[in-house]
């Protein structure tokens, strides 16, 4: 059985464990990024979105280069980092994991939390 989790990592960080995912979707997280994916886009920050067993999402909660967010419908805030680097996509400080998704759907609607 897989399950959905949104991560903050580098493209490096999540081309090396995307063999490993169900599926997945990312977004660049700044200007910055969007350069950077021209350039070298090893280095560029991702928002992404990892639909995986749990074995997996285990394994990416060890590995120091992602950071998870909270559960989407957990009433907890993203961390204060993740919030800052999911600003230029609109996510305000103390929003929940849900309300970024909501913020970064407008720029890849596949982002967006679902339950099905």
């Amino acid at each position: 059985m897989t399950g959905r989790r949104y991560y903050i990592a580098t493209l490096a960080d999540w081309h090396r464990h995307a063999h490993l995912f169900a599926n997945s979707h990312w977004l660049a997280l700044d200007d910055q990024s969007s350069r950077e994916l021209g350039a070298d886009s090893h280095r560029a920050r991702i928002l992404v979105l990892v639909d995986a067993d749990e074995g997996v999402h285990l394994a990416l909660e060890d590995d120091a280069a992602f950071e998870p967010l909270p559960h989407p419908l957990a009433p907890r805030a993203i961390s204060d980092a993740a919030q800052a680097a999911l600003a230029p996509h609109g996510v305000t400080p103390g929003a929940t994991a849900f309300d970024a998704a909501e913020a970064v759907a407008r720029a890849h609607p596949l982002l967006r939390h679902r339950v099905f």
